[in-house]
């Protein structure tokens, strides 16, 4: 027995529970299904998105400034990093193979 059979006798005990007739529980599941909301329209969508943009905290000039630099710091940090290790292990194998 699948999840959908199962559902459906619930439903049907539910029914049978409360006294109502299958149509009822029919009619009760339409009109369920006919309040689904329409799809929205572009303009709707574009409203939306402009007004959840207006929420946003954006950053100031000097905030977006220092953020910039500790991310370049960091890179040329890493940058450096990599190179020396690179270079390390690159001698250290050549070494071992003289």
């Amino acid at each position: 027995m699948n999840r959908q059979t199962k559902r459906m006798m619930e439903r049907r005990q539910g029914a049978v529970e409360t006294g109502s007739s299958a149509t009822a529980a029919r009619h009760q599941a339409a009109a369920r299904s006919a309040g689904v909301e329409k799809r929205p329209t572009i303009r709707s969508y574009f409203s939306e998105v402009r007004s959840e943009l207006r929420k946003v905290i954006w950053p100031k000039r000097s905030q977006v400034f220092n953020y910039s630099t500790v991310v370049f710091v960091t890179l040329v940090l890493l940058v450096v990093v990599i190179f020396v290790l690179n270079f390390a292990f690159s001698k250290a194998v050549l070494f071992l193979y003289k």
